[in-house]
């Protein structure tokens, strides 16, 4: 049975993956220091699903503002079309509370629920604030279950955590939850800083230890081999 695959909405990252993008079903980690650019594999995700007419949740301890501005700096503009909003900050659709994850977990499910005829996009920037607000156990199994609920409808959850804050077990135990894993470094060259992007890992996508540098424009994202 062929993989369904959901593109990333970035050309250049769904050549790297294969030709296509994400497998359908799954759950995708973007890994690295904040400011380094994963964020706007999200932004890229939902402007693509929006633009094919998917439905896309964006979760997120960020007032929708914020990411609206963020999007643009990295050419994405969601003036036409919008995800549905989940702020912490209350400035969304639907706010939830950070210290609610039974409330957070029962909202998505709804959310889920309400539109299983079409295909899901999830994006979210919220792990790790629950890793700072809980115990690794909690979160693994808030994220555990979150996963296994996007896996019953036609979804594919795409998440951020930020390098350099938590401990490298948990890290790892993070890549172990996730079905592909997307990672983003600073590479130092002398007085020159190079951003490199690598797939850990990705359901289907045979392991390759390809590195790439990366740079962002109003087009989306280019992506070369990179040699240092």
């Amino acid at each position: 049975m062929l993989t369904v695959l959901v593109s990333s909405g970035l050309s250049s990252l769904d050549s790297v993956l294969g030709g296509e993008g994400y497998p359908e079903k799954s759950a995708v980690l973007a890994v690295g220091a904040p400011g380094v650019g994963k964020e706007a594999l999200g932004y890229w995700f939902v402007h693509a699903g929006l633009t094919q007419g998917d439905f896309c949740l964006y979760v997120t301890r960020l007032s929708s503002r914020e990411i609206l501005k963020d999007a643009k700096a990295f050419g994405v503009d969601y003036d036409q079309k919008v995800p549905q909003w989940m702020s912490n900050s209350g400035s969304g659709q639907s706010k939830f509370d950070v210290n609610d994850l039974s409330g957070l977990s029962f909202n998505i499910k709804d959310i889920l629920k309400k539109n299983e005829t079409r295909r899901i996009r999830i994006v979210t920037d919220m792990i790790s604030t629950m890793l700072m607000l809980y115990p690794p156990d909690t979160t693994y199994r808030f994220i555990s279950q979150l996963i296994g609920e996007v896996k019953q409808h036609d979804a594919v959850l795409l998440a951020t955590l930020e390098d350099g804050m938590h401990q490298p077990q948990i890290i790892t135990a993070m890549h172990q939850l996730f079905d592909g894993v997307v990672e983003f470094r600073i590479y130092e060259e002398g007085i020159r800083f190079v951003p490199i992007l690598r797939v850990r890992k990705m359901l289907g996508v045979r392991p390759h230890a390809g590195v790439y540098s990366f740079s962002f424009s109003r087009n989306g994202m280019e992506l070369n081999a990179y040699v240092k």
